[in-house]
């Protein structure tokens, strides 16, 4: 039988809080277990560890049961150093075969200004095999979700940021998310939805299929981009972008060019490409390709998971 444990605030459970259940959990598991979370907001910063597989964290729905944190890449911790984006999440999750269902994962930090230095901060963190997320709410500004590597799957999941706010090397799937740019006032340029960093070796990257991507009230018409290749700095190996809207609803924020560069690193050389999309966002020009059908073909979730 599946063992269970329990997390409240109130008490009434194992614990009171959810790492404290999560430590519990031995190294190396094989077995299942469900840590299930009792309405509440909990304020703390949670670590998935690498060698803890197996675990289903399960909350009471994403209007109840929530899981934030204030951490931000400007942040100056003891040592003087700053804390920097990838330390900054609310959620690690390092570990493989881990789940989550009816959850809201947040960074509330924020901070305005377009480029201002600092202001990253990371809600989810998440680099092991075969995660999956369903009906979990993901918010934050600029780098809300970080699927560092590994592989994921989201199903019936709200994103919502502003800069970046998908960005990573993970082959990951989105099916049937909602995607929401918030409004972050500028007439042209509001934001970019993703920013991947897929390995060159790798064949795909992120998949976002069947999605719905909005955009907060007042957010200006052709404003928003698709996305835009991250080629991080300290990279060991090659990097190619690689992202695909297919049979996405494209709200009117979306910018008529789509895709825009990040620093040296161009769409034109990267693999970012939309396959029969709708809504008032879809344009098709030189700089929003479109794949083939036959193309199109091979990218299925089990292609792009691996599982």
């Amino acid at each position: 039988m599946e063992k269970e444990i329990i997390v409240s605030k109130d008490g009434s459970g194992d614990y009171v809080d959810i790492q404290s259940a999560i430590d519990a959990i031995p190294v190396s598991n094989a077995e299942p277990i469900t840590i299930r979370v009792r309405e509440g907001i909990y304020k703390q910063v949670i670590t998935i560890h690498e060698n803890q597989s197996y675990i289903k964290l399960v909350g009471e729905g994403i209007d109840k049961t929530v899981i934030t944190y204030d951490n931000y890449a400007g942040l100056v911790n003891e040592e003087g150093e700053k804390l920097g984006t990838f330390r900054s999440p609310t959620v690690f999750v390092n570990g493989s075969h881990f789940s989550a269902v009816g959850i809201t994962f947040e960074n509330s930090y924020f901070q305005p200004g377009f480029d201002a230095m600092g202001r990253q901060a990371v809600a989810v963190s998440t680099s092991g095999e075969g995660n999956t997320f369903i009906e979990c709410s993901f918010k934050g500004y600029q780098d809300t979700l970080y699927a560092k590597e590994g592989s994921c799957y989201f199903l019936h999941c709200y994103l919502e940021g502003d800069v970046d706010f998908i960005f990573g090397a993970a082959r990951a799937v989105f099916e049937e998310c909602q995607i929401h740019s918030l409004n972050r006032e500028s007439l042209t340029e509001n934001g970019y939805v993703t920013a991947a960093s897929t390995n060159a070796r790798d064949e795909y990257g992120f998949l976002l299929l069947n999605c719905k991507l909005t955009a907060e009230e007042g957010t200006a018409k052709n404003s928003v981009y698709l996305g835009r290749p991250w080629h991080p700095s300290m990279r060991t190996e090659p990097v190619c972008a690689a992202t695909v809207f297919m049979n996405c609803e494209l709200g009117e924020h979306i910018r008529e060019d789509g895709w825009t560069n990040m620093h040296e690193a161009y769409p034109e050389t990267e693999r970012l490409y939309e396959y029969e999309n709708t809504g008032l966002g879809v344009y098709v020009n030189e700089q929003r390709r479109q794949l083939t059908e036959e193309e199109a073909k091979t990218y299925t979730k089990a292609n792009v998971l691996g599982w």
